[in-house]
């Protein structure tokens, strides 16, 4: 046998597998392809032909192989490489008979397989005894050859191997293969191969892709064997590629097994399947080819990295999408016990108990759950708001907790999960809870205890891991006295605790708050006159009056007074007395900073009001809400120069 060597794949390579007078017709002609194709020739037959493909296979050192008979039925049925049949064509026949012919006018013909019935109606005009038998084995091929014998035949035509029994036992053998029939064997061995050629380099793009997804990847053919298998798929089924081609999937996973796929010619997407101690989420495809299946693929997703694409997807932030805005460094303040109720809300952000906020409207209950939300573990994912006032109770039902499709009449198709399902690990902020329908309570209750959520019109728990900061301006407890509030949800609310002090709590703020709100008006208007400026005449007045609104009426005010600031570019273009006309809640306070606030007026407050007052005392002082005596005394107590 001639030992293989490996050759540069410039020209298409093939093996040729024959046996003796087979190996000696082909090495008659294949010089003729030297310039085309690289080409070894191996006698062997039957097993030995098979193991020596199977290693050129194994170690790529042929593209097609070719072979005849018993040799090619067995090569094409078990390798994967293409092999081309040295075909033995009626003209061969006739021409190997006419030749045994001239030895015997009885000739014995074996041939691989089955015989040929069309030979009977020509024995006449060929003037022979011509003896059929066919054989699929080794041993059928020695049984025919010596019944033939024993029959008194003293020619035999067959393939190599028959010859070769034949002249064993002292018969002639005529070989029925001709030059012609190997030269097209070849011609078809070098297509074959180029075809295979640029298949393999498909299948190399193909696998390079496989290899690169993170998705767990496998495909089989119609019997379910490992065609294909990637990296990520290697590791879930615990197997290299070498173990998992070309052997059954069921075999190496049942749990991975493809067989019912392909049976039934069923997809399956998006189910959840159990590999080992794993949760992955699988689709099953039946692969068609030419009308009928010819296998199956699956993908595996970890259910991990599914549940992180879908926070990724439920954290995208697109318009109408709600996000946490603001953190801690964003809240001002530095008054006693606002400082106490930021310490508080810190210590609290680090933990994922439910917390109640409570407070007037407007002290900042949802600006305060935003910055819980972004100190906290859950940052990255959705932070979602909810006034449980601003709805009816059915909408406000099919908000929070979800429909499926039907529910009601005009759900929507499909359905609709609810917020609660939305802001999965998360956090929700539910504004005004006071205010909640008792009903709807009692779900909401369900949540907090079980972790769970059912939609409207639906049976199935979904779970969902989010944290619940609930705010009321209500006392809860005097709202559970009414009736009108569970007293069971309210302990499981009141976890964790926070008031917030009302602005006129916060004096010492009031003057920051309302210079950094109204930059930011004046900013966002493209103002270039200072805050600062344009507030010190007024902020005795802010500072004495209640502020029952708290920072939203500040907020408010200062965005009124931006408005007075447009086209001024000094202080003196400004209308006070427009102002005061258009800020009555602050100039007709029940408290009079003549009298009680006094002792609030700073030397830049007084000197910015006699600078736009021009000296003049009395505008001065009705600028900062003083009588004039009042100033007078001030400015004599404090030594101030008039402007």
């Amino acid at each position: 046998m001639k030992s293989a060597t490996r050759v540069t794949p410039s020209r298409p390579r093939i093996c040729i597998i024959g046996y003796k007078r087979l190996s000696h017709l082909v090495h008659s002609v294949i010089d003729e392809y030297s310039t085309r194709a690289d080409i070894e020739v191996i006698d062997e037959v039957f097993d030995a032909a098979l193991k020596a493909a199977r290693y050129r296979e194994q170690e790529k050192l042929a593209d097609a192989f070719i072979s005849g008979g018993a040799n090619a039925s067995i090569l094409r049925a078990t390798l994967s490489s293409p092999v081309a049949r040295i075909k033995v064509s009626g003209y061969d026949i006739l021409l190997a008979l006419l030749k045994a012919g001239d030895i015997s006018d009885r000739v014995g013909l074996i041939t691989y397989g089955e015989t040929d019935a069309q030979l009977d109606s020509i024995k006449a005009l060929l003037k022979l005894k011509i003896d059929q038998r066919a054989y699929r084995s080794a041993d059928e091929a020695k049984d025919c050859c010596m019944s033939l014998i024993s029959a008194g035949f003293s020619v035999i035509v067959g393939s190599s191997v028959v010859v070769d029994l034949a002249e064993q036992h002292g018969v002639r053998g005529i070989l029925a293969y001709s030059r012609g029939a190997v030269r097209q064997a070849i011609e078809d061995a070098i297509e074959l191969a180029y075809a295979a050629r640029l298949e393999a380099i498909k299948f190399e793009q193909l696998d390079s892709v496989l290899r690169h997804l993170s998705e767990a990847v496998v495909a089989v053919d119609e019997h379910e064997q490992v065609t294909a298998i990637n990296p990520a798929m290697e590791h879930v089924l615990g197997v290299t590629r070498r173990e998992a081609i070309g052997h059954k999937l069921g075999a190496l996973s049942a749990q991975a097994s493809l067989k019912s796929t392909i049976d039934q010619d069923f997809s399956e997407h998006a189910a959840v399947t159990n590999i080992g101690h794993q949760t992955y989420i699988a689709n099953k495809v039946p692969i068609h080819s030419q009308g009928v299946i010819a296998g199956a693929v699956m993908t595996l997703m970890p259910a991990s990295a599914i549940q992180h694409a879908d926070t990724n997807l439920r954290t995208e932030k697109r318009p109408g999408h709600p996000v946490a805005k603001y953190h801690f460094e964003q809240i001002a303040g530095s008054s006693k016990p606002f400082v106490q109720a930021c310490n508080t809300a810190k210590r609290y952000a680090r933990t994922s108990s439910t917390v109640l906020i409570t407070g007037e409207s407007g002290t900042g209950k949802e600006l305060f759950a935003q910055a819980i939300h972004n100190a906290s573990a859950r940052s990255r994912n959705p932070f979602i708001a909810l006034n449980c006032a601003a709805f009816p109770e059915q909408l406000l039902e099919s908000e929070l907790f979800g429909y499926e499709e039907g529910a009601f009449t005009g759900s929507r198709k499909g359905g609709k999960p609810g917020l609660l399902e939305v802001a999965h690990t998360g956090t929700v902020f539910l504004d005004e809870i006071g205010d909640m329908p008792v009903s709807l309570q009692t779900r909401l209750l369900r949540i907090l205890q079980e972790k769970e959520v059912i939609r409207l019109g639906g049976a199935q728990p979904i779970p969902v891991d989010v944290r619940i900061i609930a705010a009321t301006h209500h006392i809860l407890q005097d709202r559970i006295q009414q009736g009108l509030f569970r007293s069971d949800l309210f302990y499981r609310l009141n976890i964790l605790h926070l008031h917030l002090p009302s602005l006129r709590d916060r004096h010492d703020d009031i003057a920051l708050l309302a210079i950094r709100l109204l930059q930011s008006f004046l900013n966002r208007a493209q103002i270039s006159l200072g805050a600062q400026l344009i507030l010190a005449p007024l902020m005795p007045r802010l500072i004495a009056y209640d502020w029952p609104g708290n920072v939203r009426e500040l907020e408010n005010v200062a965005e009124r007074l931006a408005s007075f600031a447009v086209a001024c570019t000094t202080p003196a273009d400004l209308d006070y007395g427009l102002i005061r006309q258009n800020l009555p809640e602050i100039f007709s306070s029940g408290a009079s900073p003549a009298t009680s606030h006094a002792n609030s007026l700073d030397i830049r407050s007084v000197k910015a009001a006699l600078a736009l007052a021009h000296g003049n005392r009395h505008k001065a002082a009705e600028q900062l809400g003083v009588s004039r005596t009042t100033l007078w005394r001030w400015i004599k107590a404090h030594k101030v120069i008039d402007c």
